[in-house]
């Protein structure tokens, strides 16, 4: 398995278990964690490509609701408390990748002579 074939697995993976979660949480955990979302479904399928990308944040919240390890103030805040670090930390991935990219890319050869494949005339 090369580095593509990895990468589309991963994706794969990463988008099934996100669907599992939407639909589950966008079923049932909604109206267990917020009252006021209850007898509410014309706005849930809006919140399914949010729920595919950041499907461990949303499982992670839920089970601190649930289980009232936030506390009811908790409940409500942001989790906001890595988003500075997180936004350095993908800051310098960025970098890093462009960076990579321009040291890993390739040179064309110069001994190569162009080929015309064809003109598009075929009679």
């Amino acid at each position: 398995m090369d580095a593509a074939q990895a990468l589309v697995m991963a994706m794969q993976t990463w988008g099934i278990i996100g669907g599992l979660v939407a639909a589950v949480f966008l079923t049932i955990g909604m109206d267990r964690i917020d009252e006021d979302a209850r007898g509410a479904y014309i706005f849930r399928p809006l919140l399914i490509p949010g729920v595919l990308l950041i499907w461990p944040i949303v499982l992670w919240r839920w089970w601190q609701i649930e289980t009232e390890a936030a506390g009811w103030a908790g409940r409500y805040r942001a989790v906001r408390g890595w988003y500075g670090v997180s936004v350095i930390a993908m800051s310098i991935a960025i970098v890093a990748v462009v960076i990579t990219g321009f040291a890993v890319r390739q040179t064309w050869p110069a001994d190569a002579e162009p080929v015309q494949l064809s003109t598009g005339d075929s009679q």
